[in-house]
């Protein structure tokens, strides 16, 4: 660490990556090469992390991703059973169910958490590239859920509407789409002018505003009373800046990593986090703001 750290009030979000992988290859996945090789993944090493975290800001986020945190839930029963109620959780997930796990186990799991659980954020893109359970299964979950759909490349812009038909009836069902991460930079986070899938959702749903802060930002829509949101975020985690008031140049951290083997990370490069440092981090009011707002 060359600077001191600095996070928003109640800590940077912690994403959590699950000691086992999934058997999916969606080619926007950058995680996929980590679970090449499964030698040190320890889920007893990640829970000793969680604590670590948990006692630093006992109010930071957990989110659960991979790999496939629903592959194996025994496992990640585990790991939220070490993370204390006063968190906020999430787990990225495709909803897997396969001849050893099947929806009625997927939905009891959700019914043991469901004061746990903050919300669940269901991968289900345009283009296939992941076998899909049941879309009734969603409507059976007792949690809150979230579709998310990564409009990757040249995704086929004239399936959307029907698309967003498809989910618009589920009871409690909204959608983030995904901007590409690996192609967003500072330069085009916030840019409109040349941003087609921006362009795309202007013609089909209503634009109801934007909001967002130095790392991500999200243009809100409504599709016929369902609420949509078009989300871009910066490839990294940590953004280095001078504080005007006292002249000290902080590492701005917004997320932490807890990776496979239970290390602690600050940054999605590899970079590690000085533990003793972060306890020491001086916090901010979250820089996440509505920018623009459209009344109905």
């Amino acid at each position: 660490m060359i600077h001191p750290y600095k996070t928003r009030e109640g800590g940077a979000t912690v994403t959590i990556f699950v000691p086992y992988d999934c058997h999916n290859h969606c080619p926007f996945c950058i995680n996929k090469g980590e679970y090449a090789d499964l030698t040190g993944f320890s889920a007893e090493n990640i829970c000793r992390s969680i604590g670590q975290m948990d006692a630093i800001t006992p109010e930071c986020d957990f989110v659960f991703t991979g790999g496939e945190p629903l592959a194996d839930l025994d496992v990640l029963q585990s790991m939220l059973d070490h993370i204390p109620t006063t968190h906020k959780v999430y787990i990225n997930t495709t909803l897997p169910v396969s001849e050893h796990q099947s929806e009625n186990d997927i939905v009891e799991f959700t019914r043991r958490n469901r004061d746990k659980i903050t919300c669940i954020n269901v991968s289900r893109h345009m283009q296939k590239y992941v076998v899909e359970s049941n879309d009734a299964l969603l409507s059976r979950l007792a949690v809150p859920f979230r579709i998310n759909c990564v409009l990757y490349k040249n995704y086929p812009k004239a399936e959307l509407i029907p698309y967003l038909e498809r989910f618009r009836k589920i009871p409690g069902a909204n959608i983030q789409f995904r901007f590409d991460y690996t192609a967003t930079t500072p330069e085009n986070l916030y840019n409109e002018a040349g941003d087609m899938i921006l362009s795309d959702l202007k013609k089909i749903s209503r634009y109801t505003g934007l909001d967002g802060c130095r790392m991500r930002c999200g243009f809100h829509f409504d599709y016929k009373g369902m609420e949509l949101t078009y989300h871009k975020t910066l490839p990294y985690s940590t953004i280095v800046e001078r504080d005007s008031r006292n002249g000290v140049t902080y590492d701005i951290l917004y997320d932490i990593l807890i990776k496979q083997n239970g290390d602690i990370h600050s940054d999605w490069d590899g970079t590690k986090l000085d533990v003793d440092a972060y306890e020491k981090a001086v916090f901010e009011p979250y820089d996440l703001r509505w920018l623009e707002k459209i009344a109905c």
